[in-house]
């Protein structure tokens, strides 16, 4: 179990390593964010869209 904890902080961190090295080189950027949360709203509330609900973040 020790194992199993220890690989996944291990990927844990890398991960968070990723996002601030994709961050930094401008990989990532506030635009980028805000097109993929758009996305994963249309995605878990499709049933809003398919109402006329209109999902877009701040614009």
């Amino acid at each position: 179990m020790a194992r199993w904890r220890l690989r996944a902080l291990i990927l844990l961190v890398y991960v968070v390593i990723g996002l601030y090295v994709g961050w930094v080189y401008h990989y990532i950027t506030p635009g980028l964010l805000r097109d993929l949360a758009e996305a994963l709203l249309a995605v878990f509330l499709w049933f809003l869209v398919l109402l006329g609900i209109d999902l877009h973040i701040g614009g």
